[in-house]
């Protein structure tokens, strides 16, 4: 997965929302990726919702 990618597709807003709306705990601040750190990113997701980071990235892809 790669954030940059879905923003070029212009649907990154669209699994922003989702991603908040299934795990209702999720802040802006939580599904705001930065160029770089989808590491950081990804597990910052994963201590939120208590997901692997596969099956959290599995998900985004599939939307």
């Amino acid at each position: 997965m790669h954030s940059k990618e879905y923003r070029a597709r212009g649907n990154w807003n669209e699994i922003k929302g989702s991603l908040k709306q299934k795990y209702g705990n999720l802040t802006d601040d939580d599904v705001t990726y930065q160029e770089g750190k989808e590491d950081e990113w990804l597990g910052r997701l994963q201590q939120k919702t208590g997901e692997t980071k596969d099956k959290i990235k599995s998900w985004i892809d599939r939307i």
